[in-house]
This record gives structure tokens, C-alpha cells and sequence, in this order.
């Protein structure tokens, strides 16, 4: 444990304890909104003050908290005797796993973010890995290696230094420095999660209960979970531009459609992507672009749309693309949130396409944790909730900032639009690695799964079954329904995304195989009512679930969306078995998901 400080001074040795002190906390506390509503945080505490006996006699202090569920510890630098800069060069945390395991993992390519596929391999192979860090260990338990509470400070990455061995690496500046601060410094908390089995992580809310508690006391004034619809899927598949031409995608006259649309289907939230100006061909490979955030694109009328929702009850998703260049942006956040607030938006979406902070600076560093915190506070201040795409990773700081709704941070459905695609174990792994460190804006929901309108041989690998799914066993408040208004025009299994929520009470992982498959159900916070979703891999799979989850002196409905007999990612994929049966908590409900396919249920109450 300790670090090494900039002229080689470690902080890691020659200390002597100057006293100890242990404690016990135990509290319920209610999220705002979150997968579940009431949340136990209880734990033992150890807080050991130490100080080095010759040098310049440093004192630091670490504090350890053992739950149920895993354990967590972190650095706290008090202010010294003298006036200090403090440049940690380098920390020496290093986890010694008792033996091998099996790790699932993406590399911690500091140029290109965090949008990998998952590979599963021996934690005695791995090299620099992003967290969380995911392991089956031999004997059967499953652990996940995270931070939380990450402000002003490096995100932690793990390296494999020998055998089992795993250290922290932080993510620096450019100058190889890992973090700068002044007189004192706090680090986030080192988390390592334990379950009986993988599905025990998801239900683990460890991280969460180790952020501040709320001090935003006004966010359900502008913020309750909601689904939405979106000009945004057209530009990936090409049918779409972002950009002024004959195929922009952001025209007034397009908007007023999908407002017409979203109204139609009783939806209320509708994202615009591409209405200002900025939007070249080409754009993301100009390192610094420029964009306005105040300034129509030709073709679009921004104060027109908004007063045009406002008479169907459709409020706008707004938009910042930065491109990385942090320079420009910070310098019209002010002007861009202030036009959003005057028009009666309450979300913003806010890009950050680019392998540098302004050209530079790594996401994951001190630089980025600092802005990204930043951007989040000054989005309060004009009551605007954030959803992050290309953005560091969660550490649960959607407790003490409830206007944090989601973030993409991981390879979300895009890919499957331009590149070449998404696998179907991919959706049987994120719950069990990326979603353990918080809600991510996957946007699912794609009816059109071989994507027709698209480019030649680009599709989902899946069938709409799958899709459905992805609604319960991808958790956030916000969710997209991502596919063209076309697309859902008068199918039946549009229905299950008219009545899932995306604010639960409870969640249960009823089943799970990381890789494999997944059974999730969630009870709704504003009803009585249950959802499920399941889903699969490659493998067809018939899933058995036990409904002893249901109220056991109710009767339900069970209305039940499937893959169709004989669907699977490659016939009739878009094909869905609906049906609806009487069940209650003894029951046994049977599910034929075909492969890369999957299923959904609500359960309505009697």
C-alpha cells in the first residue's frame, strides 16, 4: 500500500501508527430514483493514522470498511505542517489473489477510451485492465475490482505485475505525473465486491453506499426516469446525416414528424442530434472542431420545435457534441446550458468524441475526472440532468448528484450500425462487468435487427426478443427507444415498450452465466406490477423461472413477449411470440429463447 512521491520520496514505508479507531455504521437510505428504491448501508470501520518516523515525517491516514458484501479502503493526505505540492509519481496498491481465475476484461488503451468487447482470460494473462474487473475465481465466488467515489484524482486501472499479483496503475498527465494537488488529498475508495455467485454483484450496491449522500435536494423538480425517442439512429445507419446536405437528418420538418410520432405512442422525451451548427463531413477526425452550442443549423429552427412539442407534451433532450475540444466548449457551457434552461430542457446530452482531452489530456485522468465533475455541478446549477457518452467510467456519484443519469462508457448498440457489430454473448456479459459501476445509455430497442435501411451487411446480432430484454437487464432511468419511427409503426410488441418503467423498487438476477445468459426481473417503484427480461448467447436456451418473486397472495397477469418457435438471429429474427396466461408466486413460467434471442414479461397484478 502508499505511493511514491515526485523525487523518488516513498510514501509507502517507515510509518508507525499513532493511533486506531473502529466503528460501526447502519442506515436504510432512499434513492432518488435507481434500480432499487431502499438501500441498507452498513458496515465495520477501521481507521488507522499514521506517520512516517524520519524525513519530512508525513502523515497519512487509511480507512477501511468491511460490508456484508466486500470491502473497501482509501488514502486520506491531511494537511501537513508546511505548505506542500503534492506529485504522486506512482501507487503501490497491489490486490495478491490467492490463485488464478477467470478474468473478464477490456485493455486500458488510454486513446481510445472504453468501447472494447469484453475478453474472458486467466487474471495471470492480463496486462493493463480497466475496472470494473470481473473474476470467477476457482472455487465458484465471483469478485469485482472497482473504485468509487472518484474525485479530483487518477482513475485506477489494474496491471498484472507477476503470477496473480494486480496493482494499481493511475492513469496520468502527460508528463507521467499521476496526480497534482495541493496541501491534502483524498483518494477514491479501493472497492472489492464478493459474491456467491456473478448475479450477487449486480444486487451489490457497495459502491453506491460509499459516495455522499444527495445534495441536490431539487432534482425531481426537473428530472423523473423516462423512455425517448431519437433523430439519432438514422445518421449511424447512413440513412441520415449529422451534417447540412440532402439527407440531414436534424430539419425542422424531420423534427415535427418524430414529435408527431412520439406523441402518437404516448411517449414524452424526443433526442436531437446534429441541430447546431458545427456538423461537417468528417468532423471527428478534425482533432480540435469546433461547434456552437447556441447557433442553428441551416434547416433547423430550435425555438420552433421546442414551442411545436410543447403543444403534444414533448419536452427535447438537448445536445452538446465537443469533440474533446474542452477549450471551445468550456467556453460556451454557460451560454449553451442557459439557452436550454430558457426553453424548458431538462436533459443534456454531452459527447466527447476524440482519443484526447483536448488533444492531450487521457479521459480517464486527473485532467478528466476534474471536468467531468465539473460539468455535472454547473449542469445543476440550470436544473439539467446529464447523460454522458464517450465519458470516464461510474463510481457511483449519482448519489451525491441524482442529476447524473447515465452514460454510455462501454460499446453500446451503435456498433452494430458501422462496424462489425456486436456478438450476442456481449449482452449476457455488460451486466455482469461494465453495469457493475453504474446505468448505461445502451439505447436498445432496434425492431428493424437485420437493419434494412442500413449498409450492406451491417446488423444486430440478435432478434427482437433480445431487444426487449435489454430493458430489464440493462438498468437506467432514461431509456431509448432507438430504432426509426417506421420501424415500430403498428407491431404488437411495441406494447412492452409503451409499459416498462425504468424506475424500480427492487431488482433480482433470478439466473445468470456470465457470457451465456441472464434472467433479470425488477419491480416497478409506481405500481404493484413486475417486469422480466431474459436472454441468451448464440445457444438457443429454455429457461425455467421460478416466480416466487411475485406478491404470494396476488394472482398476475403474465403478459409474455418471446422469440416466435423457430426464431433465431438468422431466421425471422424480428418474429415475437406474444401471449398472456394468469400466474401466481408457485408457478413455474416456461421460456424458448432461440439463439442470440431473448424474451420479456410483465407481470400486471390482479
Amino acid at each position: 500500500m502508499g505511493f511514491v512521491l515526485k523525487g523518488n520520496e516513498d510514501l509507502s514505508t517507515n510509518f508507525e501508527i499513532k493511533g486506531a479507531k473502529t466503528s460501526t455504521f447502519d442506515e436504510t437510505w432512499e434513492q432518488v430514483w435507481g434500480e432499487k428504491k431502499n438501500i441498507r448501508n452498513h458496515y465495520n470501520q477501521l481507521v488507522v493514522d499514521l506517520q512516517q518516523k524520519t524525513g519530512n515525517k508525513r502523515k497519512l491516514q487509511i480507512q477501511f470498511r468491511a460490508f456484508d458484501d466486500g470491502v473497501a479502503f482509501r488514502y486520506v493526505y491531511p494537511k501537513q505542517n508546511v505548505k506542500d505540492s503534492i506529485f504522486i509519481m506512482d501507487e503501490k496498491t497491489t490486490f495478491n489473489l490467492k490463485e488464478d481465475g477467470k478474468a473478464w476484461w477490456i485493455p486500458a488503451n488510454r486513446e481510445n477510451r472504453d468501447e472494447y468487447l469484453f475478453k474472458d482470460a486467466p487474471v495471470s494473462t492480463l496486462d493493463t485492465v480497466l475496472t470494473p474487473l470481473t473474476i470467477e475465481s476457482k472455487n465458484g465466488l465471483a469478485l469485482s475490482f472497482h473504485e468509487a467515489n472518484l474525485y479530483d484524482f487518477a482513475s485506477m486501472t489494474l496491471v498484472n505485475t507477476k503470477g496473480t499479483e494486480l496493482k494499481s496503475d493511475l492513469v496520468p498527465w502527460p508528463d507521467d505525473v499521476k496526480v497534482r494537488v495541493k496541501d491534502t488529498f483524498t483518494s477514491s475508495w479501493r472497492t472489492l465486491q464478493i459474491g456467491e455467485n456473478p448475479g450477487e454483484l449486480i444486487t451489490s450496491y457497495l459502491v453506491l453506499n460509499l459516495n455522499e449522500p444527495n445534495k441536490l435536494k431539487n432534482t425531481n423538480s426537473y428530472f423523473k426516469p423516462y423512455k425517448y425517442l431519437g433523430i439519432w439512429w438514422g445518421m449511424h445507419i447512413g440513412k441520415y446525416t449529422f451534417w447540412e446536405s440532402d439527407k440531414q437528418g436534424a430539419t425542422t420538418k424531420h423534427a415535427e414528424e418524430y414529435i408527431d410520432f412520439t406523441a402518437k405512442e404516448g411517449f414524452h422525451h424526443l433526442l436531437i442530434e446534429g441541430w447546431n451548427k458545427g456538423w461537417t463531413p468528417g468532423w471527428y477526425e478534425n482533432r480540435m472542431h469546433m461547434f456552437s452550442f447556441t447557433k442553428n443549423a441551416d434547416n433547423f429552427d430550435l425555438e420552433k420545435v421546442v414551442e411545436y412539442g410543447k403543444k403534444k407534451n414533448i419536452e427535447l433532450i438537448g445536445y452538446h457534441e465537443t469533440g474533446s475540444n474542452l477549450i471551445n466548449y468550456l467556453k460556451e457551457v454557460d451560454e449553451g446550458f442557459a439557452l436550454y434552461k430558457k426553453l424548458g430542457i431538462h436533459t443534456v446530452k454531452i459527447g466527447h468524441v476524440g482519443s484526447k482531452l483536448n488533444m492531450k489530456q487521457m479521459h480517464f485522468g486527473q485532467f478528466g475526472v476534474n471536468y467531468f465533475r465539473y460539468i455535472l455541478e454547473k449542469a445543476a446549477q440550470y436544473d439539467l440532468a446529464v447523460l454522458y457518452h464517450e465519458s470516464i467510467k461510474d463510481t457511483g456519484e449519482r448519489r451525491t448528484f441524482p442529476n447524473m443519469v447515465s452514460r454510455e462508457a462501454a460499446r453500446g448498440q451503435e456498433y452494430n450500425a458501422w462496424s462489425e457489430g456486436n456478438p450476442p454473448n456481449h449482452l449476457s456479459i455488460i451486466p455482469f462487468t461494465r453495469l457493475l459501476s453504474g446505468p448505461m445509455d445502451f439505447t436498445p430497442g432496434i425492431f428493424d435487427v437485420e437493419v434494412k435501411q442500413g449498409y450492406p451487411g451491417k446488423r444486430i446480432q440478435g432478434t427482437v426478443g433480445q431487444q426487449l430484454a435489454l430493458y430489464v437487464t440493462i438498468y437506467s432511468p432514461i431509456q431509448m427507444l432507438a430504432d426509426l419511427p417506421e420501424n415500430y409503426e403498428g407491431k404488437p410488441a411495441l406494447q412492452f415498450l409503451k409499459d416498462v418503467p425504468t424506475d424500480w423498487e427492487d431488482t433480482k438476477i433470478l439466473e445468470g452465466k456470465i457470457g451465456e445468459y441472464i434472467t433479470t426481473a425488477r419491480k416497478d417503484r409506481n405500481s404493484a406490477d413486475w417486469y422480466l427480461g431474459t436472454l441468451t448467447n448464440e445457444k438457443p436456451r429454455n429457461v425455467e423461472v421460478s416466480l416466487s418473486f411475485l406478491d404470494p397472495n396476488a394472482a398476475y397477469e403474465a403478459q409474455i413477449y418471446v422469440d416466435a418457435e423457430g426464431t433465431d438471429q438468422t431466421h425471422n429474427p424480428e418474429a415475437v411470440a406474444i401471449s398472456k396466461k394468469t400466474v401466481k408466486a408457485s408457478d413455474k413460467l416456461q421460456l424458448k429463447l432461440g439463439g442470440a434471442g431473448g424474451g420479456a414479461v410483465r407481470f400486471k397484478k390482479l
